[in-house]
């Protein structure tokens, strides 16, 4: 045997040995049982977000619509004691990944109803704010990461639009107050607005779409 052919055959082991390294890399798509979401929602989320997360108690969120990679995100710092909520904390504790995954992708599968705006004298600051910013704070506007329609990204950054103008601002008032604090992007933002812009923007939110 000469030297070409041994180099070759040498070659050939080694792609034979590294193929199943490659092959291990792609991982495939991870899937989603809806009917097991839903079997979550039903049995461990209902009480405070409805069975299907729409417009329950306006101290917590509306789910319906979210994306479910944001979702699962919060899911996941709850448990790790990231993001505080006392009863949030008791609820994802019990959750697996794959619980998560799927109670997520059952809230994103439904779509969310409309809200509306409640304060008139309010909603032309919280429009100017989520559209233009601040600009002698430098606070950036909220449609810069949110979308004008308050759709936000997938993965990045949730959905808004509709949500309830009392759990926005909670949220709002929380990062500028240290009590939220698994977002540095939105601490640094709200540290720059009082309670009255917080207040518009949230209401305007409410009635985005």
């Amino acid at each position: 045997m000469n030297l070409n052919v041994k180099s070759i055959l040498a070659l050939l082991a080694a792609s034979a040995l590294a193929a199943p390294l490659y092959a291990a890399d792609a991982q495939p798509a991870v899937k989603v049982d809806l009917a097991k979401g839903q079997a979550i929602s039903a049995q461990v989320c209902s009480a405070c977000h409805t069975a299907d997360g729409s417009r329950g108690v306006p101290t917590n969120p509306i789910l319906q619509g979210q994306h479910p990679e944001y979702l699962v995100k919060q899911l996941t710092e709850f448990k790790a004691g990231k993001r505080e909520n006392a009863v949030m904390s008791g609820m994802s504790a019990a959750l697996s990944p794959e619980d998560m995954r799927n109670v997520a992708a059952f809230y994103a599968s439904k779509q969310a109803k409309p809200g509306t705006a409640k304060t008139k004298d309010l909603v032309v600051l919280g429009e100017q704010i989520y559209r233009g910013g601040i600009a002698d704070r430098r606070v950036p506007a909220c449609a810069g990461c949110h979308s004008p329609t308050g759709a936000g990204l997938p993965v990045q950054y949730p959905r808004l639009s509709g949500q309830h103008a009392e759990y926005t601002e909670a949220q709002l008032r929380g990062f500028r107050d240290g009590v939220r604090k698994n977002n540095a992007v939105m601490t640094g933002v709200t540290a720059k607005m009082n309670d009255r812009e917080i207040k518009a923007v949230a209401d305007y939110i409410a009635g985005l779409r």
